[in-house]
């Protein structure tokens, strides 16, 4: 499992932390509520969390998220809209998760 969600997560704690502070960040995905922060949004910072965990101190709450972060972002990335994705929804709200589709 850990090495499918480092698979899945291609950016890196900082990068993840510093995109989680744009307004791209907070202005997409799903809110429970008015005003709220989305789910991925939230998930992000949970990811920055467990890049810091040692893999040996990961607990089973932390690998339940693991495996929501790797399907989500499989199951979004077999979602790509044609054309130029840089700056759509699609992309930012893959960023929260932790993965760039741009990144080689």
């Amino acid at each position: 499992m850990y090495e499918e969600f480092r698979t899945a997560v291609n950016m890196t704690a900082g990068e993840l932390e510093k995109w989680l502070k744009s307004q791209e960040s907070r202005e997409v995905g799903q809110k429970k509520s008015q005003g709220a922060e989305s789910v991925g949004h939230d998930s992000g910072r949970k990811i920055i969390k467990l890049l810091h965990t040692r893999k040996g101190d990961l607990t089973e709450a932390d690998e339940a998220h693991m495996r929501k972060v790797t399907g989500y972002v499989h199951r979004h990335l077999a979602q790509r809209p044609p054309g130029d994705v840089t700056e759509t929804k699609w992309r930012y709200s893959l960023m929260n998760w932790g993965h760039d589709p741009l990144r080689k």
